[in-house]
């Protein structure tokens, strides 16, 4: 398979340049870099006649950062801070005005995917039988949720574009290979 890749011109690698990424409400564009999806495998150890053998345990899907420049229109700060009261935050202000209620300012797992749209995905694209533009790769998040935003930074001396840090969880992913 090697000597292939080398060989034949039309194949080629899968490029960290190429993808999109589908957040619910969010446009693609102010996507700036997103790690893939990662997982890790815990290990359980038994001790035997002085030996120690090891054995695969639990799978947990690790976050997924994505980096996003903030322009002023579309204002991705406040789609995000939407997002976090789609979820079921609530601002304290509120107490000042009515009574406590139970659960206030408690996001939940169900309001917290809608506001993600309840699905993210993520495609890799490339070219495939000579066809340009292609998904070659695509990933999906089951129950998606933002676990943590960071709205940047801001310097007088810099030029920069205010960037956006964003960690999503999700309970498992899935890996769709095209084609």
């Amino acid at each position: 398979m090697a000597e292939k890749f080398w060989a034949d011109a039309r194949l080629e690698p899968k490029r960290a340049h190429r993808w999109l990424l589908n957040l619910d409400g969010i446009d693609a564009f102010v996507i700036k870099t997103v790690t893939k999806p990662s997982f890790s495998v815990s290990e359980t150890a038994h001790s035997f006649f002085g030996h120690q053998f090891y054995y695969p345990g639990q799978v947990t899907w690790n976050t997924v950062a994505v980096t996003l420049v903030d322009p002023i229109d579309p204002d991705t700060s406040l789609m995000l801070y939407n997002k976090l009261r789609l979820s079921g935050y609530d601002i304290p202000d509120r107490l000042l005005r009515e009574p406590l209620r139970p659960g206030l300012f408690t996001p939940s797992k169900a309001e917290a995917t809608d506001a993600l749209g309840g699905k993210v995905k993520l495609r890799q694209i490339g070219t495939v039988d000579d066809v340009p533009n292609q998904v070659v790769e695509e990933w999906q998040l089951f129950n998606p949720w933002i676990l943590d935003v960071n709205f940047g930074s801001l310097d007088y001396a810099s030029t920069d574009m205010v960037e956006i840090s964003m960690t999503l969880r999700y309970d498992f992913a899935q890996l769709i290979a095209k084609p």
